[in-house]
């Protein structure tokens, strides 16, 4: 049954940032950047909503969580502590979703760069989160990481990590281990 994607009346204005973020990753996916991923999660605090953003290669296999954390070029980091203000950028409030995307792109080459190509169930697991958080309230939001015990429904979860530079490089290792 197809439901409405019509957003619910009252949103605060954290979780239309949210959204918003959401909605740049999709229009760099519109864009042939389909291995831009994210992973997202509650501060310790429980107040505020995190994501990061990155490519696929430096996703865990299941397609939760960043695997390097640390380089600034790899990953670009929110709360909806900064609401608007999207990773510090001051000129990001009142963008729109495709202007954020043409910001990312020129301030995270690198995780654009990475991100080329095409990953179909992603992207369309993408649009659905963002129909579902449209919807609903704060707990609509993706939620993969906390410091409290989470029970995710497996129908809410990404499609697992799979890139031609993934598999290559399983093939070509597999490879040199024959040789020896």
């Amino acid at each position: 049954m197809l439901e409405p994607t019509s957003p619910v009346l009252v949103i605060s204005p954290a979780h239309q940032s949210a959204i918003r973020l959401l909605c740049m990753v999709h229009e760099l996916h519109r864009a042939g950047y389909q291995h831009v991923r994210f992973s997202s999660g509650m501060a310790p605090s429980g107040m505020h909503w995190r994501c990061s953003i990155t490519h696929a290669d430096n996703m865990s296999d299941d397609g939760l969580h960043v695997v390097d954390h640390l380089s600034d070029a790899d990953v670009a980091s929110y709360s909806t502590g900064s609401q608007d203000r999207y990773f510090d950028w001051p000129d990001a409030p009142g963008r729109s979703a495709k202007e954020l995307a043409a910001l990312f792109a020129e301030r995270f080459p690198r995780i654009v760069q990475m991100g080329k190509g095409r990953d179909w169930a992603y992207a369309g697991w993408l649009t659905e989160v963002i129909g579902r958080a449209e919807r609903g309230g704060s707990s609509s939001l993706p939620v993969f990481f906390a410091d409290y015990p989470l029970d995710i429904d497996p129908v809410h979860m990404p499609p697992p990590v799979r890139t031609r530079t993934r598999w290559q490089k399983a093939r070509d290792a597999m490879r040199r281990a024959r040789r020896r």
